[in-house]
């Protein structure tokens, strides 16, 4: 069995791309995009025709040209995300716009026009997770959403207070960001390499399956963002991970042994203390969690930049096509 193989044995493999080639090759569970996987797949040649169909979707809306832009950017997510659902068995994630990390009004309402295209399109909201950043307004926009019957994906999560208030919260899942903590604590020990048994980002995920698992949260967890394939079979067990197509093509060429590492009935019987979570708490612990913080605001304005690129993408689209 290769690697790949031994890893799908405990754990729900999630392709994360928006290349629906790759996602064809791997054979996933479920998929998950962002920003930045879009905007790169919305250049490549194969999928011109979805760009033309959502710029054409947005023509026949009223509005400025911000807000049509907008408007093709919805439709060209869930345009992606019903393609990649046609391959898939399992769930897409789709993300609300970065600009919205701070507004649980906006959010909410981004999440039912989402779900309303999706709705258009013949596809069940049980197969969409709807992709929020991980702050105090995006996690109470998630709670209301999922009481409605709407299922999240918390991203950009990097601390262990986010994760509490995630479950709290009764999310559908989360996806701790494993390379982005690992990248974090290189730049900050000014070191090149942090070895698998000390990696940052594998402890912190491992902390947090933990944790549901002794308190029986049903948020499941999604690692996210490795570096290595090494980091990837660390997390062996865990409910969920999300790996690139290169990852993935890794794993499926190596015949290593991947054990099972993380085991929720060793998790039930550890001794873990409980914490009580509110919005102060929540505060408190991510100001004193400088990585966490600082991967939290550069992953949103990240995300953003993205988008505005994305932006600047479609506005040249829409002209090309007017004249």
């Amino acid at each position: 069995m290769t690697a790949l193989d031994q890893l799908k044995k405990h754990t729900v493999v999630v392709a994360d791309t928006g290349d629906i080639d790759a996602i064809a090759e791997h054979k996933p569970q479920d998929a998950t995009t962002n920003p930045s996987l879009l905007y790169k797949a919305a250049q490549m040649p194969q999928y011109q025709s979805l760009v033309d169909e959502a710029i054409a979707y947005a023509q026949s809306k009223s509005g400025n040209e911000q807000q049509l832009i907008d408007a093709i950017i919805d439709k060209l997510s869930v345009a992606f995300g019903c393609r990649i659902l046609e391959l898939i068995p399992g769930r897409v994630s789709t993300e609300v716009d970065a600009r919205l990390s701070f507004d649980t009004e906006g959010t909410v309402k981004k999440a039912y026009e989402l779900i309303a295209l999706y709705k258009e399109a013949g596809v069940d909201s049980d197969r969409i997770l709807i992709k929020i950043a991980s702050t105090w307004e995006g996690i109470r926009a998630a709670e209301q959403l999922e009481k409605e019957g709407i299922h999240c994906n918390l991203t950009l999560l990097f601390g262990f207070g986010q994760a509490v208030a995630c479950a709290e919260a009764n999310v559908t899942l989360i996806s701790p960001f494993v390379g982005r903590i690992y990248d974090w604590y290189k730049a900050e020990r000014g070191v090149d390499h942090i070895a698998i048994e000390e990696d940052p980002g594998v402890e912190s995920v491992t902390t947090i399956y933990n944790y549901y698992k002794k308190f029986g949260h049903k948020t499941e967890v999604m690692g996210a963002s490795f570096r290595t394939k090494e980091q990837v079979m660390a997390l062996c067990g865990c409910d969920l991970l999300t790996i690139s197509p290169d990852l993935l093509s890794q794993l499926g060429a190596s015949d290593a042994d991947v054990p099972q590492t993380l085991n929720a009935e060793a998790a039930a019987k550890m001794d873990i203390e409980r914490v009580s979570m509110d919005e102060a708490t929540f505060r408190w612990m991510l100001n004193e969690d400088a990585m966490a913080t600082e991967k939290l605001a550069h992953g949103i304005r990240g995300f953003a930049a993205d988008l505005d690129k994305l932006r600047t993408f479609l506005a040249q689209r829409m002209e090309t096509a007017a004249s």
